[in-house]
């Protein structure tokens, strides 16, 4: 469905009392139907997991770090931070990255129609802090490293073709990634303080060893236009692809990325927004400032990895903040989704949907450790508006 512009004329749903105020263009803010609750409903008391859940949906823990996943003999990796999942015959797969440096990589989980867990293996190895990163309309996983001069390598779910290093894709701190079949590019967020917003476009749709780095060009403003510009060194020495191009724009701590309906949203953590691209007419604005909501009462805080569903909803997890995802729906809602409780030195990592739309998973990174082998991958099912 299309989407309209998040916050402008926005209701907002926090645990605090209605407001009121002004954020974006002057524009005015209303109070919640139900203050505190979002499209769902507000949420309710901690779960056996520890999570808090609008009325309807339940949770299941599907792997811990250094444990065995289900009735498989594989051991689920540290510190599990991006996801995304695949449909696999009646069933499907969830993929998860692991953010640790050395060895990092990526593993999968697979589920039959009913759910059921009946295999987990790795699909990528031997690389570096793996943390967010994309799915490909052909179902490949792109598994960005971020660190200095980071890779992205392309993987598949399924575990039965190997990795790929694919430089062409440009050598920095990599994110996320967000496929564009429209435009056939895939857009890229670089978690640097003064990082850029980039698109790669591969000579041939459908295969990524060759193509064209861009950088993406604006003014200092918050909206406005934009274009795009060839990076002319995208494997970043002797200089970084964010220094390479004058008038790039800078962006503090890109993370999350997703695509849908020509528009692309992406986050940043270090003054947690997050921008919306529309790519119809090359025009940028920020969807969500927590920064312009009155008294400090901002129900999104610490914006890290996002996934659309196919109402429309934005789901963004947080690093920090409350432990929580949140949704920010074409109606302008900005509220909780859910609560992890007991994991305040965690975040929340890798929201992806499952194929039918009415599974959620996610992981927290430290669980209730704080430590990366503590990381915990959930379930959520429930009423997903689909």
């Amino acid at each position: 469905m299309e989407r309209r512009t998040f916050l402008r004329g926005a209701v907002i749903g926090s645990s605090a009392a209605a407001f009121g105020g002004t954020l974006m263009h002057g524009a005015a803010y209303a109070a919640p139907a139900q203050p505190g609750a979002g499209p769902y409903g507000a949420l309710g008391t901690a779960d056996a997991n520890g999570i808090m859940l609008p009325s309807g949906f339940t949770s299941r823990v599907i792997a811990r770090s250094g444990q065995t996943v289900g009735g498989t003999s594989y051991t689920w990796h540290n510190a599990p931070d991006g996801g995304a999942c695949f449909t696999d015959g009646s069933g499907w797969i969830y993929v998860s990255n692991s953010e640790i440096n050395p060895s990092g990589g990526a593993s999968a989980v697979k589920f039959d129609s009913s759910g059921t867990v009946t295999g987990a293996y790795r699909i990528l190895s031997n690389t570096r802090q793996n943390c967010a990163g994309g799915k490909t309309p052909w179902n490949t996983w792109l598994s960005c490293e971020e660190v200095s001069l980071g890779y992205v390598y392309e993987t598949d779910p399924y575990g039965v073709n190997a990795a790929v290093q694919r430089p062409a894709m440009g050598r920095f701190k990599h994110e996320a990634a967000a496929a564009d079949p429209v435009r056939q590019v895939i857009y890229l967020t670089e978690d640097e303080t003064n990082g850029c917003f980039y698109r790669f476009i591969p000579t041939t749709w459908g295969n990524l060893s060759s193509g064209t780095l861009q950088v993406l060009k604006a003014g200092t403003a918050t909206s406005g236009s934009f274009t795009w510009q060839n990076v002319p060194d995208p494997d970043g020495s002797p200089t970084a692809t964010r220094s390479q191009v004058s008038g790039s724009k800078k962006f503090n701590g890109g993370e999350g990325c997703h695509y849908a309906n020509d528009t692309v949203w992406f986050t940043t953590k270090g003054d947690n927004r997050v921008w919306q691209l529309n790519l119809t007419n090359n025009t940028y604005e920020l969807a969500y400032d927590d920064s312009l909501v009155p008294g400090g009462a901002a129900p999104l805080t610490g914006v890290d990895n996002v996934t659309g569903s196919s109402y429309g909803d934005l789901y963004v997890a947080e690093d920090g903040g409350n432990m929580e995802i949140c949704v920010i729906t074409p109606d302008d809602v900005v509220a909780p989704f859910l609560r992890i409780t007991g994991q305040s030195s965690s975040e929340i990592t890798g929201p992806a949907f499952a194929p039918a739309g009415n599974r959620l998973y996610f992981s927290s990174q430290r669980g209730t450790s704080g430590s990366s082998s503590g990381g915990i991958t959930y379930e959520v099912t429930g009423p997903f508006r689909v």
